[in-house]
């Protein structure tokens, strides 16, 4: 089987050094891996950085002359960012053969994250309780381009739902729970995950990551798998399947190297058709 190349595009305020293992275990020359990396565009719009998403790749492509699919593993807004692209800017033309979407705690219907940092209410009491860990300090999320875009409410993610899924790209979302209910699985949220409801009503659920509610990366009727599978592994170092660790984890690097291995292997689970 002809070797398909492998993109990689990290999430928000993050940087391609957190495939590393990844990189080692997934055994793979090292031209057929193409890092993506948006690092210095914070400031730019996510349609901006998805634009730019298209143009490294058609250079790739080019440089190496290849015409073929691709697998694409994404973290977080990396793959809210990919979707982006591959749904709304190319959805109708379908020029980028992707084979395999291998999406990693990525926001699919929006953000509750980004949405709660604006939020009157809360919005002052999560940005004080994240400063230094998770948000820089003095953040204000109204002049970062990047989270206005994640918003549940944004343009960006209403062009998202609007555009629908490509049929001929295999969706696969990998997604972590605190099955446990340890607070140490995010320890500002008390283990738990900040949400904005159907009811537009904010609560906190054990579903999520500590920044990505299951809620928000809904993807109607395509596969996804629960980590950890065995509750068991939460005992020891619980915050290794928190989000930011999330693309260093052990049994997410697993997942991502058996399928690009084998991609007619099942996910273990699939969304339904409706949320």
């Amino acid at each position: 089987m002809k070797t398909v190349p492998l993109i990689l595009v990290h999430g928000w305020k993050s940087h391609p050094g957190i495939w590393r293992r990844l990189i080692e275990k997934v055994n793979l020359p090292q031209e057929k891996i193409w890092i993506f990396d948006y690092s210095k565009l914070n400031e730019s719009t996510v349609s901006y950085i998805a634009r730019q998403l298209k143009s490294f790749l058609q250079d790739k492509r080019r440089l190496n002359g290849y015409s073929g699919q691709v697998d694409i593993v994404c973290h977080s807004m990396g793959g809210y960012v990919t979707r982006y692209y591959v749904e709304v800017l190319d959805g109708k033309k379908k020029d980028e053969k992707v084979r395999q979407l291998i999406e990693v705690g990525v926001p699919n219907q929006g953000s509750s994250m980004a949405e709660i940092f604006n939020d009157p209410v809360y919005g002052p009491k999560i940005l004080k309780v994240l400063s230094g860990e998770f948000v820089p300090q003095k953040y204000e999320p109204g002049k970062d381009m990047n989270v206005q875009g994640l918003r549940i409410r944004s343009r960006e993610t209403r062009e998202l739902c609007n555009a629908g899924l490509r049929p001929d790209i295999r969706y696969r979302n990998i997604l972590a729970a605190n099955r446990t209910g340890d607070p140490a699985f995010f320890p500002s949220f008390e283990g738990k995950t900040w949400v904005l409801g159907h009811d537009e009503t904010w609560r906190k659920t054990w579903l999520g990551d500590g920044v990505i509610p299951h809620y928000d990366s809904y993807l109607p009727g395509t596969e996804f798998d629960l980590i950890p599978a065995d509750p068991g592994f939460l005992q020891t170092e619980p915050y290794h399947y928190c989000h930011i660790h999330l693309p260093k984890n052990p049994e997410v690097i697993k997942l991502i190297v058996r399928y690009i291995k084998n991609p007619s292997a099942p996910s273990t689970e699939k969304f339904p058709d409706r949320r």
